[in-house]
């Protein structure tokens, strides 16, 4: 398991010392600022971690030490990582993270903040799936490993079920028909385009987990992981529409989308502007004053003022869009 190392050195690592490691930070600040994300070495590293993505032989050729190839192995990256730090790495990068196809990668997730709805309650005297759950990875890491002589994994192929590899080629087709010019996906087609992958990926884990090696891939637990991947590839449609805007037009989107979310779920048109500060996701005056401003030339918003109070007034068109959504989702796209 490693937390802050060099795409290098965590090569080095699969190749001498262990074919399967794990990259996972609570705070990837550690490694979006690495040294090995500087500007003369990002886009031959991140074309390493692609590679050790795909599971293919990389050669590391060496000057003045041992040169060396990566084969067999396996390679987890989990990253938690804050707004502007991830904003600070793209523009050092460029548009090499997604140009290189390293962020398609990743099942991107960017949920809203929790903070003033988390009343204290007591934890469980037990829990018996968690119990299970880690009963049943025991067993599995008490498997003889998989490594051959030259230390490589040997993985054994798993079988889909033909009812499985039916549901995967629809949600294959599914998603490549978006893909094109005008399509729901066609500003994430990096991501869209790895979704399919990413979802059997997710299925032979959980059919390892609940059956072992012993039978084909079921359905259910391809719809399972197709679901997860295709609320990934939401969230990863959402994340990447906001980051590629500037900050100010970001928050304009955020604060748009709190505002008519908020309306839905109360039953009303508008929303005090101090309201929106406690509870929505801009905490800042000067961020909510300045994405109001956006909403209102965009006609989203009107603002009215009564002495010291100051109401926002959603557009009704936006909600009853919004419900109209809501109301028939299949009208939504794939996902």
């Amino acid at each position: 398991m490693y937390a802050d190392a060099t795409p290098e050195a965590l090569a080095n690592g699969l190749a001498k010392r262990w074919p399967s490691s794990g990259v996972v930070s609570a705070e990837a600040g550690i490694v979006f600022g690495s040294h090995g994300m500087g500007k003369d070495s990002v886009m031959r590293n991140l074309a390493m971690l692609n590679q050790l993505w795909d599971g293919a032989s990389l050669a590391i050729d060496r000057r003045t030490s041992e040169s060396f190839t990566v084969q067999g192995a396996r390679l987890t990256v989990v990253l938690q990582v804050q707004e502007p730090t991830l904003r600070e790495f793209f523009n050092k990068s460029g548009a090499l993270a997604r140009g290189t196809g390293f962020l398609a990668r990743f099942l991107v997730a960017w949920p809203a903040s929790t903070q003033g709805f988390r009343p204290f309650t007591e934890a469980p005297a037990n829990w018996p799936a968690l119990a299970a759950f880690n009963q049943r990875l025991a067993a599995i890491l008490s498997q003889p490993e998989p490594i051959d002589d030259d230390g490589a994994l040997t993985s054994t192929m798993l079988d889909m079920s033909p009812d499985a590899k039916a549901a995967w080629v629809e949600y294959h087709n599914a998603i490549e028909s978006e893909l094109a010019r005008g399509g729901e996906l066609h500003d994430v087609r990096d991501v869209a385009s790895k979704s399919a992958d990413n979802a059997v990926r997710l299925t032979t884990l959980f059919q390892m987990l609940e059956h072992g090696m012993n039978s084909p891939i079921s359905q259910g637990n391809f719809e399972r992981a197709g679901n997860i991947a295709a609320w990934h590839l939401s969230e990863a449609k959402r994340f990447f529409g906001e980051l590629a805007l500037p900050v100010e037009l970001a928050d304009a989107v955020r604060l748009d989308n709190w505002l008519i979310e908020h309306c839905k779920n109360k039953c009303t048109h508008t929303v005090g502007k101090s309201v929106a500060l406690q509870y929505g996701p801009l905490r800042k005056k000067e961020s909510i004053d300045a994405a109001i401003r956006e909403l209102e030339e965009l006609d989203r918003v009107q603002v009215r003022r009564d002495g010291k109070r100051i109401t926002l007034l959603i557009n009704p068109a936006l909600l009853d869009f919004a419900n109209a959504k809501a109301a028939n989702p299949a009208k939504d796209g794939v996902i």
